[in-house]
């Protein structure tokens, strides 16, 4: 069984400068929850009891929202606000949250690579700490999981994009084994349409062997001395076999700001409390224009 999982988080976040300045990309609100915060609940709710998040310099927010703040508990406690002393220490509880420090950034390869002594010879999850999986009646680490106790072997998550839109993404070359599940041949970074080998790119979940760190080691750095994990996938993939899971549910990426709003405006509809009144708020604004 897969118990521990990492989370890289130690990227400086440049396409939302300034406030990435002196914030988190991944300590930024949906709605009122941190991204980050929803990516360690799907770890959860997919079984993982052990977390290790990767930091970097100016990510310390990321370390105190894991933690408790017994002060703040106090304050809320004198003012019988307990629903909301529940959801801080649910924060806190949920699994064994570890940091470790990605010391110069040197790419998600070289982040992953941190976690070397951390995971030592067992299989993991990795979930990028910048994007929000919704998986449809099961998360979506949870169905890398089944894959890879089904296949014993690493297995990546998988979404159907455009063709048009394929240059943006790592892109599988892989044979179908059965309904959603492939057997990858390579994988390849950022094709031209007119090259890609399929239309399913890499979606920021995997579950590795402890093999990975390896080819990790193995891998030369790229541009901006960066080590690649697809890179590292590829040499893997020549000699063990790798998987890719479909994946059964809706990817969020929030790496840009149009993405990121309307994300906010996707799950501020969810929302109990605010979803309503905004729904009613969106109509007014759309006659208005």
């Amino acid at each position: 069984m897969i118990k521990k999982a990492v989370i890289p988080a130690a990227g400086w976040g440049t396409r939302f400068l300034p406030i990435t300045k002196s914030q988190p990309k991944e300590m930024m609100p949906v709605v009122d929850t941190p991204v980050i915060q929803y990516v360690v609940e799907e770890a959860v709710q997919s079984g993982i009891t052990d977390i290790l998040i990767v930091v970097g310099r100016g990510k310390r927010a990321i370390e105190e929202h894991f933690d408790r703040n017994p002060l703040l508990e106090a304050a809320l406690e004198a003012k019988h606000q307990f629903a909301e002393i529940e959801k801080l220490r649910r924060i806190s509880g949920q699994a064994h949250i570890y940091f470790v420090w990605q010391q110069e950034m040197k790419g998600l390869g070289d982040a992953i690579l941190c976690a070397k002594d951390h995971i030592g010879q067992e299989p993991f999850a990795v979930l990028l700490g910048d994007t929000i999986l919704d998986g449809f009646g099961k998360p979506v680490t949870r169905q890398l999981m089944d894959v890879y106790e089904q296949y014993q072997a690493s297995v990546v998550a998988l979404e159907q994009v455009p063709t048009e839109k394929v240059q943006r993404y790592g892109i599988i070359d892989g044979v179908v084994l059965e309904d959603g599940v492939l057997q990858a041949k390579d994988f390849v970074e950022k094709p031209s349409p007119d090259a890609a080998p399929s239309n399913l790119a890499i979606a920021s979940r995997y579950v590795f062997t402890p093999a990975i760190f390896d080819y990790l080691e193995r891998t030369p750095k790229g541009k901006n001395n960066e080590v690649q994990l697809t890179e590292a996938m590829r040499l893997m993939v020549r000699e063990q076999p790798m998987y890719g899971r479909r994946i059964d549910g809706i990817r969020y990426d929030l790496g840009n700001r149009l993405d990121f709003i309307k994300t906010n405006v996707i799950f501020g509809l969810r929302h109990e409390e605010i979803g309503p009144k905004l729904r009613e708020w969106l109509k007014d604004l759309m006659l208005g224009l």
